[in-house]
């Protein structure tokens, strides 16, 4: 399962997975294929170190390479709002 960990302001460490990352590599491949919404968005949870609460983003397929670790937690710090 690849997993990438960002660090908020409030030094709360968040590892984002994409939904469904922990299946087999061909598992996980078809069932991104069947979340992919219109726009080729897929479902990436968040989870964090602390008290927060767990959060769901919608990105971009290519997020792990594509988005930087500012826009990630800035995503992350919208999505508690």
């Amino acid at each position: 399962m690849t997993q990438r960990e960002v660090t908020d302001n409030d030094n709360t460490t968040w590892t984002c997975v994409q939904a469904y990352g922990n299946l087999s590599k061909e598992n996980a491949d078809k069932a991104a294929e069947l979340t992919e919404d219109s726009n080729g968005e897929v479902t990436v949870v968040c989870t964090p170190s602390g008290g927060a609460q767990t959060v769901r983003l919608q990105l971009a397929k290519g997020w792990m390479e594509a988005v930087s670790d500012e826009e990630l937690v800035s995503q992350i710090g919208s999505s508690q709002s």
